[in-house]
């Protein structure tokens, strides 16, 4: 299973295998390695920019799980219900290897899942999309060289030195021609052909760091996904364009008007928001505060909570401490201490007096690092905010009190 591609206006000639490898006696293909490692390069910048975005890593993963499976259903669903084949089985709709998946029903999919699991798992949507829709340009940047290990998804007949030829696109072009003229595409076999696929790739990858760049100054929650899809409209439009397979409903194409009424969406909605939130700052949501944090904070009180600020590298003002202060509040209720020590049980005393001041200067140790690490607590009441140390010894209900959502 191999192709042999040639570039005539470069004097280049590849051999392109479909087959990576085979596991077991069944081929792996080139086209769901390239996906399958642009999906895991976008969930590793996922997961190294959650915090950026306020988002809890370990809740991503429900979200990212079931938005990958509502990406694929909704995907060869979009395909199946815009393709020309026909199906005769319910096995063939949902044979991934007869057509695949149509990427704008995987992202109309991946919305939805996102909807749904955020709010299950209690994530903010906003900034979620926001980090989504760059990892959707990666995946879709490396993604798109599955195409041409396949010979699928290229455009009409071009002149550019780039312009490609292959067994499988001249083969492909003869047998749809007559179905193609149908259609106002007219085409000859014999010719090269524009390499739509790669006009797709460098096009996302040129979108992912223009807003990795734009990311720290992005002015609302949401700016980044509205960017994505005017960005990835306006660059589908023009390349849906020039393609000799496209979907479509009698002579227009679907992925052509999904992508043009994107666009117009994606700017009025970017004006609107923009206007409304002119000169005011950017919320980013608050990761729950880590178990010990809350451990540390325990009988306090809401006002002063002690919130751990890693992902930020700066202090947080006073009015970034209230806020702080307040989302904390809602991971836990603080244990009333007089009910803690009714109920705990007494802690072993050390066996020896050398063992005690080794406790005692290992506890020193640990609260003068942990005080180094979180920020300044914020007091409602000036008297509550006293020189007050964590609990040397915490008891069974003190770690129950303490474990966060």
């Amino acid at each position: 299973m191999e192709n042999l591609v040639t570039f005539p206006g470069l004097g280049i000639e590849i051999v392109v295998p479909r087959v990576a490898f085979t596991l077991f006696g069944a081929p792996i293909y080139w086209y769901g390695v390239l996906i399958g490692i642009g999906l895991l390069l976008a969930l590793v910048f996922a997961f190294s920019q959650a915090k950026r975005f306020g988002l809890d890593p370990e809740r991503m993963v429900d979200v990212i799980i079931v938005g990958f499976v509502l990406a694929i259903v909704c995907g060869r669903l979009y395909y199946v219900l815009f393709s020309d084949q026909t199906y005769a089985t319910f096995f063939d709709v949902i044979d991934l290897r007869s057509g695949g998946i149509a990427i704008y029903g995987g992202i109309i999919g991946a919305f939805i899942g996102a909807v749904i699991a955020c709010k299950w798992r209690k994530v903010a949507l906003l900034p979620m999309l926001d980090l989504t829709a760059m990892g959707f340009l990666i995946g879709q940047a490396i993604g798109r060289w599955g195409n041409f290990f396949n010979q699928e998804a290229f455009g009409d007949n071009t002149a550019a030195p780039w312009g490609m030829i292959s067994a499988e696109t001249t083969a492909y072009l003869q047998r749809n021609q007559a179905l193609l003229a149908e259609k106002g595409i007219m085409v000859d076999p014999a010719m090269p052909v524009h390499p739509t696929f790669l006009y797709e790739s460098l096009w996302c990858a040129l979108g992912f760091l223009l807003l990795f760049l734009w990311r720290k100054r992005r002015h609302f929650n949401g700016e980044i996904l509205l960017f994505y899809v005017i960005w990835y409209g306006a660059g589908r439009f023009f390349i849906e364009g020039l393609r000799t397979d496209p979907l479509t409903v009698g002579s227009v194409r679907v992925s052509q008007v999904v992508a043009a009424a994107s666009v117009v969406a994606g700017v009025v909605i970017w004006v609107i928001a923009r206007r409304k939130t002119a000169g005011k700052p950017l919320n980013v949501p608050v990761v729950p505060p880590h178990a010990a944090t809350v451990r540390l904070a325990e009988g306090r009180g809401p006002a002063a909570v002690r919130v751990w600020w890693p992902a930020y590298g700066k202090a947080p003002t006073r009015e970034e401490k209230q806020v702080l202060a307040q989302e904390a509040a809602q991971y836990f209720v603080p244990a009333d201490k007089t009910e803690a020590k009714a109920e705990a049980p007494q802690a072993e005393a050390p066996e020896t007096k050398t063992e005690a001041k080794a406790d005692a200067g290992q506890a020193d140790k640990t609260a003068e690092e942990v005080d180094a690490v979180l920020t300044d607590e914020t007091a409602a009441d000036p008297a509550e905010a006293t020189d007050e140390k964590p609990r040397d010894n915490p008891t069974q209900e003190d770690e129950d009190a303490g474990k966060t959502d």
